[in-house]
């Protein structure tokens, strides 16, 4: 199997100050109680379950009212996309390192949780998703980033509702994407950061990447990819392009480990990494059928074709390295679930059987390519693949959205395919650009005042005992 070598080149130059307008509160743009908060107006969800997105644009929402069912439902997935990160991908990133760095990674994915949530409550929610000053076909300053009307959550109340659920449950649902996007950069860097920069990085990169992305996307109408018509329901783009661009600018920032790649660097614990790439695939499904924000048919398709996905790029992987390696392994199989998984995100609320089987496929063949052939390639020191996992299959998720979300090839949308897929890869190549050029000047600051890496020493040691001073193992 031979790779053709295609260097993708992305650092442009650099466009990031955030600037808030604190303006009066605007009125609540948030969609129908059958209707997706996390879709874009182009599409044309089931029709039984969901209006027009036209009717949805120009007629006043009705004021919504609770659904006890999209409530429970909603509760659920936000349980198990919080389950995503602590413990599963904590486990699946902890079995992968080297036994006297475990400590550290689980470190790092709990502390990111705990940071993320309190950053999430004062500023990041109301970034994300204030509405305040944004019109569907006007682009300005609100299309970007939201404004400060949300600020420790304000006008969030007991009574308040997004969609037909609680605000305080469609804010929390939100708030374990936050945390599980930076959680997944850690494998890009593991075993060579130090804490305090680690900290520094993820608390800044979450206001000035994620939050602006996520409000593009989701934000609804006024948003920026959401009135290019960009298609991404559960976050290919706000969450895993945009995590696996960032670890391979932090990774090529902060330098390969000591030692590779002439250096043996096995995983210490591959039942961890299976363990936690269960609990992964498990959770997803609150992460995809839960961005439909009901109990409806929507959701239980996101569900099927998240299944579909994820089994096929499982075994393309598998059968890859079968083929290339004369052996098929468990960290294999278990890296192209998440593939299949990332890739199916995006296209998981507007894709049917047959599409979800295709994107999967692909998926497992292109991240096995990535992770293996293309790293050694360009000799890159990606510890735990997120480039390879994350971002390629995510862009291959996000461009194949645009072909299968089309009603004639079994998806719901009746959208024109060729120019879709533009419009998709518009989208990954704005939000590439932008999370790599910002992602690189904060690390490059971060860098000069406090300092990335550990020192040769600790690295040698191992951080959990030079960072944490404790052990996972007995070495």
């Amino acid at each position: 199997m031979k790779l053709n070598k295609n260097v993708i080149g992305v650092f442009l130059s650099a466009l990031l100050m955030i600037c808030m307008l604190p303006t009066a509160m605007a009125e609540d743009t948030a969609p129908t109680a059958e209707t997706p908060m996390l879709e874009t107006p182009a599409v044309d969800m089931l029709a039984e379950e969901a209006p027009a997105a036209e009717t949805i644009v120009e007629a006043a929402a009705p004021t919504p009212t609770l659904n006890s069912g999209d409530t429970a439902w909603m509760l659920t997935s936000t349980a198990l996309v919080l389950f995503m990160t602590i413990p599963g991908l904590a486990l699946f990133y902890a079995g992968m390192v080297r036994a006297k760095n475990v400590l550290s990674v689980l470190m790092q994915c709990f502390a990111i949780t705990s940071l993320i949530t309190i950053l999430w409550m004062v500023i990041g929610y109301s970034l994300a998703f204030d509405t305040t000053g944004m019109q569907a076909g006007v682009t300005n300053l609100n299309s970007i980033i939201g404004g400060l009307n949300k600020l420790f959550l304000s006008g969030v109340t007991v009574a308040s509702l997004t969609a037909a659920i609680p605000e305080t449950v469609f804010m929390t649902f939100q708030m374990t994407f936050a945390i599980i996007t930076p959680a997944l950069m850690v494998g890009a860097f593991a075993e060579r950061m130090k804490f305090s920069a680690m900290l520094w990085f993820m608390g800044i990169w979450s206001l000035v990447v994620y939050a602006p992305i996520a409000h593009m996307v989701w934000s609804g109408p006024g948003g920026l990819f959401w009135d290019m018509g960009v298609l991404d329901f559960a976050g290919g783009t706000v969450v895993h392009i945009n995590a696996g661009i960032a670890g391979l600018v932090a990774a090529l920032v902060l330098g390969k480990r000591k030692g590779w790649p002439t250096t043996a660097m096995p995983p210490h614990s591959l039942v961890l990494t299976v363990v936690g790439a269960s609990m992964l695939w498990v959770g997803w499904f609150g992460f995809n059928a839960g961005s439909a924000v009901a109990a409806n048919g929507t959701a239980g398709m996101a569900m099927a074709v998240t299944q579909i996905a994820t089994a096929a790029a499982a075994l393309a992987w598998m059968f890859s390295e079968w083929l290339s390696h004369g052996k098929p392994s468990v960290l294999g199989i278990a890296s192209g679930a998440v593939a299949g998984l990332v890739a199916i995100t995006p296209a998981s609320g507007y894709v049917g059987p047959m599409g979800a089987l295709i994107i999967g496929l692909a998926a497992g063949v292109l991240a096995f390519l990535a992770s293996t052939k293309l790293k050694r390639a360009l000799k890159y020191d990606d510890s735990l693949d997120v480039f390879g996992v994350h971002a390629v299959a995510g862009i291959v998720g996000a461009v194949l959205t645009g072909v299968f979300a089309a009603t004639s090839m079994g998806g719901v949308s009746d959208i024109q395919i060729g120019s879709q897929v533009w419009t998709q890869i518009k989208g990954v190549a704005i939000t590439v650009i932008y999370c790599a050029v910002a992602t690189f000047i904060i690390l490059k600051v971060l860098d000069v005042v406090i300092g990335l890496r550990v020192t040769e020493e600790q690295e040698t040691e191992g951080l959990d005992i030079a960072l944490h001073d404790e052990r996972g193992y007995n070495l």
